[in-house]
């Protein structure tokens, strides 16, 4: 059952000393973002990200997850089947996570019809959700600084 937590996932890379993120289109509809979804029934964060990131892209074993300080709030409103949450939650916090895929192929589901690889700008100029853009702004500082993730 769908729980009150979501996740983004960001995949990246390093191709010739260039950073580049990887950003999906939906298939029903015209947003750019990262891998994203739900927590299902008793799920943690990272295992969310985790199931979100093979689901959407068929990357799954022999990939760290590392989570990011980016947490978002997300309007209730934004989920449909959520009538089992408690009346008065509002808000959904989203938090961010990013994986180097290295050069391992993305395998798109049937959620996403195309993905880029862009670098920073172009990334940043494309996505719709500004909880993206921050957690993509915050991943990209922490890689050009050298600090761990």
């Amino acid at each position: 059952m769908r729980q009150p937590l979501q996740v983004i996932v960001i995949p990246y890379r390093v191709v010739d000393d260039q950073l580049e993120f990887a950003i999906f289109h939906r298939a029903s509809g015209s947003m750019w973002h990262f891998v994203s979804g739900g927590a299902e029934d008793e799920e943690t964060p990272l295992q969310t990200a985790r199931r979100e990131l093979q689901e959407e892209t068929g990357i799954g074993a022999g990939v760290t997850l590392f989570q990011l300080d980016s947490i978002a709030s997300v309007p209730r409103t934004a989920f449909s089947g959520t009538d089992h949450w408690p009346a008065d939650l509002y808000v959904v916090p989203e938090y961010s996570f990013a994986v180097d895929v290295g050069t391992r192929d993305i395998h798109l589901s049937e959620e996403h019809d195309r993905y880029a690889w862009l670098n920073f700008t172009r990334a940043h100029l494309t996505l719709t959700w500004d909880s993206n853009k921050v957690a993509l702004w915050e991943l990209n500082q922490r890689l050009r600084r050298g600090g761990d993730l």
